[in-house]
């Protein structure tokens, strides 16, 4: 620098601070000029030879670890030039001594002496709820949204959750936030998302209906706003049904795709099937070009046994995705692939063309999903009568950590059960229960097993365990309760069993099916024709319709129960209670 009359360079590497000192020589630079520059008038500046000293001597001491003065010397400063860089670097000094107070002070006297400056006023606040001090954030929490122009305004009040997501008293939270943003809540531009954070917060705070009510309100302001159709999406439940009818309120209109996508995945979690399927179709109609909706409904018409029609899907929608195909995509393209390359190797294993099996597997160019490629692989081998093989497969897969020995395990038992091969599975899961009393998923599957080997009381002891246990288990309510049906025995405590059941579940058409099994042991035919009817068109599965042929078949519709049993054979020939229900009834297809 001309005229400094110091050697700037040389004074870098005499302390060995050349990282943190840059900082301070590019804004000292930014008044100075090189020798070989054209002399120009240097803008105004408050720095002076005293006020540099002081910051040098600030950024020494703190490095050499006493940022108490460091601190104090530049807040010192900053007070004398009303330099908001300056309030800023003592704020930080404070943060990273740890000195919350330090730094909630310095951010204060900067907003004091700059009261339009929004960064200032978010130091305060941000510092404010590291602190804990959640009841004194109302007026910074205001200041932000006031200083904010109206086109921000939006943006800056849906940025609040966000906020306040690590407090730990998120009730409070939540009533500063109200509080705040009342004179918000009644135009769309800011009723909107002032509705809509309120109610993330006060679903944060576990109080759910009431952010259901947020988000109808934010709806009534503008129907067709997504914000509150995302969190009345994050709401649904079987206790909230309010939350689920502002989405389909808002699937009225002209829905973006994303949402309507979202929808339907949650209704495939929640088994609600045929309106899943019923949304995927109006995905599809309305937006044929969406390439996930053509993934989901080609799983869905593979798991309703549509083998073909799923794999015309399919292909489809890999002809969609080469087309579609960008850098930006590829990661999420890839997972839709190996799904769809999954599907359509068990489509033609299922018709036995293991060759084109083999191709759609090596296909797959994902790592992450080994163990389910190669799950399928020993599958194809086990259905070409080499079992053994197959187990060596997936023996064969690495087990980094303990999942991945879990999901070993877990697919070497299917594999065995799927052949039939009981005792071995049996044993197996006995072993890992072992090690491990506490995984209730195993101690599931062995009760499934130990009934598969006609040990009914064992089955109904292990499930009891696991209802002991963990009472949320639903599965171990739903399966007790319908092996009591099966059996004859004490229909009552089955009926009571599979309504606990349905409680965790509603809806779920298999446990619904379970249900009818019970009234129609029960003799009340005609309750358990209504419900096996809802459950079947619900889900059409094998199990249920051999259920609903049976009541059919008992209650003289003979032709109607043939007719449903002759769908369950399309749907799987191979089913063993279709197959034992029609040679214990006689019936001939």
């Amino acid at each position: 620098m001309k005229g400094s009359g110091l050697d700037y360079y040389d004074l870098m590497l005499r302390f060995k601070r050349p990282a943190s000192l840059l900082v301070l020589l590019v804004a000292l630079c930014a008044n100075a000029q090189t020798v070989d520059e054209t002399p120009a008038p240097p803008p105004s500046s408050a720095l002076d030879g005293e006020l540099f000293y002081q910051l040098l001597l600030g950024e020494l001491n703190t490095l050499d670890g006493e940022p108490g003065t460091g601190y104090a010397l530049f807040l010192d400063a900053a007070r004398k030039t009303g330099d908001g860089q300056l309030y800023q670097r003592a704020v930080e000094i404070a943060l990273q001594a740890r000195s919350g107070d330090s730094a909630l002070q310095a951010a204060r006297a900067w907003r004091q002496h700059l009261p339009n400056s929004r960064e200032a006023n978010r130091y305060v606040l941000q510092i404010l709820l590291g602190l804990n001090r959640i009841s004194e954030t109302v007026e910074p929490l205001k200041r932000e949204i006031a200083l904010s122009t109206p086109d921000e305004k939006p943006s800056a009040i849906a940025a609040i959750p966000r906020y306040y997501a690590r407090v730990s008293d998120k009730k409070l939270a939540a009533s500063i936030v109200e509080r705040a943003l009342a004179d918000y809540l009644n135009t769309a531009v800011t009723g909107v998302p002032a509705w809509t954070a309120i109610g993330y917060l006060r679903s944060n705070a576990g109080d759910r209906a009431v952010a259901v009510e947020a988000a109808r309100r934010g709806q009534a302001l503008d129907p067709q706003a997504e914000a509150p159709v995302i969190l009345a999406l994050s709401l649904i439940s079987p206790g909230q049904p309010a939350a689920e009818a502002i989405v389909r309120k808002y699937l009225e209109g002209k829905a973006r795709a994303e949402i309507r996508m979202e929808y339907a995945r949650i209704l495939l979690d929640t088994r609600r099937y045929a309106e899943s399927a019923a949304q995927i179709h109006l995905l599809t109609t309305e937006n044929p070009d969406f390439a996930q909706a053509w993934l989901i409904q080609g799983t869905l018409e593979f798991q309703e046994h549509k083998p073909q029609t799923a794999e015309k899907t399919l292909l489809h929608y890999i002809q969609l995705v080469q087309s579609q195909a960008t850098a930006a995509l590829r990661e999420e393209h890839n997972r839709g692939l190996t799904q769809a390359y999954l599907l359509l190797a068990q489509i033609a294993e299922q018709r036995k063309d293991f060759a084109a099996a083999d191709a759609w597997l090596n296909r797959i160019d994902n790592r992450e999903e080994l163990l389910r490629i190669q799950t399928r692989r020993a599958a194809i081998l086990a259905r070409r009568g080499q079992l053994n093989e197959a187990r060596a497969l997936i023996h064969s897969l690495p087990e980094r950590n303990a999942q991945e020995a879990r999901l070993k395990l877990s697919a070497e038992v299917q594999l065995l059960r799927d052949n039939k091969e009981y005792q071995t599975a049996y044993a197996l899961l006995a072993a890992a229960i072992a090690k491990d009393d506490k995984d209730f998923d195993l101690q599931y599957d062995l009760a499934m097993v130990a009934d598969k080997l006609g040990r009914p009381e064992e089955m109904e002891r292990v499930l009891r365990q696991i209802i002991t246990a963990n009472p949320q288990y639903h599965h171990a309510y739903n399966a007790l309760g319908y092996s009591l049906a099966e059996r004859n025995l004490r229909l009552p405590e089955a009926r009571e069993l599979i309504l606990k059941a349905l409680e965790f579940a509603p809806g779920d058409p298999f446990i619904t099916d379970s249900l009818g099994w019970v009234e129609y042991r029960s003799g009340n035919k005609e309750e358990a024709l209504r419900i096996l009817q809802g459950a079947y068109k619900a889900k059409p599965d094998t199990e249920i319709a051999a259920h609903l042929g049976e009541v059919l078949w008992s209650l003289g519709q003979h032709e109607q129960a043939r007719i449903i049993w002759r769908e369950g054979m399309l749907l799987n020939a191979e089913n063993e209670t279709l197959l034992e229900t029609l040679k214990r009834l006689r019936v001939k297809l």
